[in-house]
């Protein structure tokens, strides 16, 4: 199903609801299912943590998770401990091509037996739950700090804890940081040092019981495109937010100041204000720690005619789609000149956008979102446009509230 985005104009002054986070859901889900008497409130409202959800819950001895990466990677390392029970863990096409060996790597070094049931190193997989005691292992950490916090998330119910020794250059530590912040909260002992990450065993009562998510900084990447894209003075209010986030791209505060974007904290909210034009030169960033606003930048960049160089982007090739090659596509469709290697995209300033084009979205929930601000510089279409479930199932509605004009 596809989507016409008609050339829009913003409301001057919008407020905004944003669900939790997907991260911090997703870690305090599979935490609640180690800690049962763990409550949370404002749980995401995504594909993704429904899947991690009903994966949860669920007594079937074959789980599909779908598209939901995260969930593949915390479910493989959740069912890894559940002694004697056996599951098939599996997911969509796409899933079935995304790279989990260094997880499972990591899982046969503590003694679980999982195998591969199609493609050595990809899923699905079938895992048998075993009872953990070892308690080293050794990870390739430059990959996807997803399968770190798989391992740390399930430690401190592991006989004798965990000490993982983390090899190379370790990438997105503020996702590291989020998952041993959020162990620290429910009175989980955990220390990182050097490479080393060791998190103790814990067999007596969580010292918090009762957490709170905070919303999404990553849904919130693509209200600041808005607002960059628009004339000045233009405003939306985002709830609820925290000036301490634990989440990597809480970045946005300081990289959207290159676009004229200023953001100011309430007590439980963010505004963010069109204040100053663009500078026309080329504009860098270093999103090691924070890849998944790659898009949404590069398309900003884009709509204001200014060029701009990207790095730290790696674990792109590995999402949902390979999104480095999908931006190049779907960018150089609407008139852009754009090259990209293994971790880096360089956008060329380009001063007319072409119209009409209808921007594929490759089963990824970030090239549909990332693309829509567009609207307010060009008509364009977006097509399966509904993949914004996956991370922001009421992105849509929420547009049409700011003044974006579209039909089905």
């Amino acid at each position: 199903m596809t989507i016409q985005l008609h050339k829009s104009s913003l409301k001057k002054q919008s407020d905004i609801t944003i669900t939790g986070s997907k991260s911090e859901s997703n870690r305090l889900l599979l935490l609640q299912a180690l800690y049962p008497e763990l409550q949370i409130d404002n749980v995401s409202n995504s594909d993704d943590s429904n899947v991690m959800q009903k994966a949860l819950s669920s007594k079937d001895s074959l789980i599909d998770i779908h598209h939901a990466g995260t969930a593949m990677r915390f479910l493989t390392a959740y069912f890894a401990c559940q002694e004697g029970r056996e599951v098939t863990l599996t997911g969509s096409q796409r899933m079935k091509e995304r790279p989990i060996a260094i997880l499972v790597d990591a899982l046969h070094q503590l003694g679980v037996e999982i195998s591969y049931l199609e493609t050595a190193g990809c899923p699905p997989l079938k895992i048998k739950g075993t009872k953990i005691t070892n308690d080293k292992v050794r990870l390739n950490a430059n990959v996807s700090s997803q399968y770190i916090s798989a391992l740390l998330l399930i430690a401190s119910r592991l006989e004798n804890g965990l000490e993982l020794t983390l090899e190379g250059k370790i990438t997105s530590v503020p996702y590291i940081n989020m998952t041993l912040n959020l162990l620290s909260q429910v009175g989980i002992n955990a220390e990182f040092k050097d490479q080393v990450i060791k998190v103790q065993p814990k067999t007596d009562a969580l010292s918090a019981t009762h957490l709170t998510v905070e919303s999404d900084w990553s849904s919130a990447s693509y209200f600041y495109s808005i607002v960059a894209l628009s004339p000045l003075h233009t405003e939306i209010t985002l709830s609820s937010y925290k000036q301490s986030s634990l989440q990597g791209d809480s970045a946005l505060v300081e990289i959207y100041k290159a676009f004229g974007v200023e953001t100011t904290f309430k007590a439980n909210s963010i505004t963010i204000r069109k204040e100053t034009m663009v500078s026309n030169r080329v504009l860098e960033f270093q999103l090691n720690d924070s890849p998944d606003i790659a898009q949404t930048i590069a398309v900003t960049c884009l709509g204001l005619g200014v060029a701009c160089y990207l790095t730290g982007l790696h674990t792109l090739k590995i999402k949902e789609t390979d999104r480095l090659v999908a931006l190049k596509t779907e960018l150089e469709k609407l008139g852009a000149s754009v090259a990209i290697s293994e971790d880096t995209l360089r956008l060329d300033a380009c001063s007319q956008i072409n119209e009409q084009v209808k921007i594929a979205t490759y089963n990824d929930h970030r090239m549909a979102m990332a693309f829509a601000p567009l609207a307010l510089k060009t008509t364009l279409f977006i097509e399966d446009y509904m993949v914004v479930s996956k991370s922001y199932p009421t992105f849509w509605e929420d547009l049409k509230t700011l003044g974006f004009k579209f039909s089905k």
